[in-house]
Order: C-alpha cells, then structure tokens, then sequence
C-alpha cells in the first residue's frame, strides 16, 4: 500500500512517546502531524530527548493541523477532551482513539462514570470496541475504533474466550490487578511524585474504577448475560508493566489444564498472545516493551477454582501498541507491522 500521513494528538504524552518510538520503524505509516498543548512550538527531542536521532515534525497545537491532508489520527488526548475533537475531523480520516471516551456503548452509563454527558453521541454509535484478537473482523471495516483500556486489555483476553466457552461461572469474577505508575499519565499529580509511589504499594479506585463498566460491558458481552465483577487495581513502584491475577469459579469439574486448552484453541495463531506452558507464571518483566500478553492458569486449593494471571506492558498491548495493531488492521497492513519488538529484558 502506499504511505499512509499520520498525526498524533497528544503526542507530548507517554502514550504518544510510544506511539511515535513504534512508528518510527512502520514501513508504511510516515507521521506528519504531531500535536501538543503545553509543549506547542517545541521540537519533539526536547520533551523526548531519546527522538534527537529522529526528523520529526514540530509539535503544534491541534488547530495548526491541516487534517484535509492526513489519512489516519491516533487520538492521544486525556478523557473527556476527546470527542469534540474527533467529531470535527473530515470523514475520510481514520481514528484509532486512545482515551475512554468512545469506549461504552451505554451513554448514561458513559454519564455516570465520566461525570458529563456524552458530546458526540452519534459518533458513538459508529465506534467500534478494538480489543484486537477478539474484534478483528469489525476493526478492519471501522472508520473510528475505541482502542481498549489497559486493565480491560489484559483481563478480557484470557476471560473471553472462556466465558464463551461456558468453562467459568460468569458470577463470580474477582481481579486483582496491578499497574505500573505510566498509567496515570505523564502530568505532574502529586501522588505520583517518586517519594508517593516508590517503596510502597497500594490499591486506588476501590469499587470505583472507570475501567469496571468496560470490563463488565465486554464480558456479559460474551457470556450473553450481565456480568459484575469485583475489580481492584493497585499502583505499583515501576515505570511500566501490567499483571492481573483474576480468580474465577469453574463449571462441570473444569481444571486449568482445560482452561489452557481452550485459550491454546483460540489464539494458537495469534502473534502476541502466548499460553505458558502448565505451572509458569507470567511476568510483567517479560513482556516489558512488547505488545506481547502472556497467560496461564493455576489450579487453586480451593476445589472448584483457578487463578488467572495475565501480563502486558500497559504502555504497548495496553495503550499504542494496540493502537497501532487496529490501525493496521484498518488500512490492509500487515497486522504486526511497526509492533514487533521483542521485550525488553532486562
């Protein structure tokens, strides 16, 4: 395919940092627009100094961008900014958003969690919900595509295809999961100073994270029935990385080995989801830099239940990494393509 203009809104942020580090070895996709607020008129090395070997473009706020000459928009923006901004984007542009603003289908349900009314309620209609592996087929034809949650990310791809499966009890879900500190954005916020976060740990939005409805949205989605799950997330003393250690109730004497089996069935062609082999439990360092997610399950001492552990690196599978895979998908590309970086380690 020929090249494809891209721009990324927020690109001074660290999911757009990612956005940029990948697309930079994208044999198709040349980034030619690359937007700030604050760090308008700057040079992109110097709000990212590991870029200084790059020729990128400047960064300019939104407005300065000519959008009649750009194919596709990856939208990097904080929650709540976003959907003005999409809406007024000419129709031949593609959109692979970032933030959660296009991500429930509910719109009272968008009102309630996000604090204000939907703006851009019939584009809401159009998103589609991109977790890739299990949306592919509706991503390829969509014009704007609700990249999913990080949390969300790593809980759906191993509880999915088992709630399709009828091998766990959709009533009972419990998820604990744990998040590097890049997810709370790159916006000075006192309790993610170094001396708030480091040394310690602790669990944040109890019964109250804005990323529950969306798990919930999407797993009675494929278990054909309401789903409430009991969510915790938890900050952890690290840059970057993601785990999810779920606990779930089996149906009919399921053990994890059928768990294992029936993932292995679902992705045994995907390039970025990888079953360990029985007894292995993922690490967050082994999928550091990649848009790998590795899971296992584990028989638990308790007769009737497994526990789930899921990784990803919440900045790659769980943010731009993921982004980039829809927007492949998008324009015909080969769906690995620019996302292929092995993890980092150590």
């Amino acid at each position: 395919m020929s090249e494809v203009k891209v721009a990324i809104l927020g690109a001074s942020g660290y999911t757009g940092a990612e956005l940029v580090r990948m697309l930079a070895s994208h044999p198709s996709f040349r980034m030619t627009a690359l937007t700030a607020d604050r760090k308008a008129g700057q040079e992109m090395a110097a709000v990212f100094p590991q870029f200084a070997a790059l020729d990128l473009p400047r960064l300019v706020s939104i407005d300065q961008v000519d959008f009649a000459g750009i194919d596709a928009v990856f939208c990097a923006l904080p929650h709540g900014t976003t959907q003005e901004v999409i809406a007024g984007l000419p129709g031949h542009v593609k959109i692979v958003d970032l933030s959660a603003d296009f991500r429930l289908y509910d719109l009272e349900a968008y009102n309630t969690w996000y604090g204000h009314p939907h703006q851009a309620p019939e584009l809401q209609k159009q998103a589609i919900y991109g977790l890739t592996e299990l949306k592919r087929d509706a991503v390829k034809t969509a014009r704007l595509v609700a990249n999913p949650g990080c949390y969300p990310t790593s809980v759906q791809i191993p509880l999915v295809p088992l709630l399709k499966a009828g091998l766990i009890a959709a009533e009972d879900i419990i998820i604990d999961a744990k998040s590097g500190t890049s997810g709370a954005g790159r916006a000075a916020k006192e309790n993610i100073l170094y001396c708030e976060v480091t040394e310690g740990l602790h669990a944040y939005g109890i019964a109250s994270h804005r990323h529950a409805p969306e798990i919930e949205q999407e797993l009675g989605e494929a278990a054909r029935k309401p789903v409430i799950v009991s969510f915790t997330p938890h900050l952890m003393p690290m840059s970057r990385g993601m785990l999810s250690t779920i606990n779930v109730r089996l149906v009919d004497g399921a053990k994890a080995a059928d768990l294992r089996a029936a993932w292995q069935q679902v992705y045994k062609d995907e390039p970025f989801v990888k079953v360990l082999p029985a007894g292995v439990a993922p690490q967050t360092r082994h999928v550091r830099g990649s848009n790998c997610c590795f899971i296992n399950a584990f028989d638990d001492r308790l007769p009737g239940r497994v526990i789930i552990c899921s990784v990803i690196d919440n900045l790659v599978k769980g943010a731009s990494g993921q982004a980039i895979q829809n927007m492949n998908l998008m324009f015909g590309q080969q769906e690995t393509a620019g996302i292929s970086q092995q993890p980092l380690f150590p």
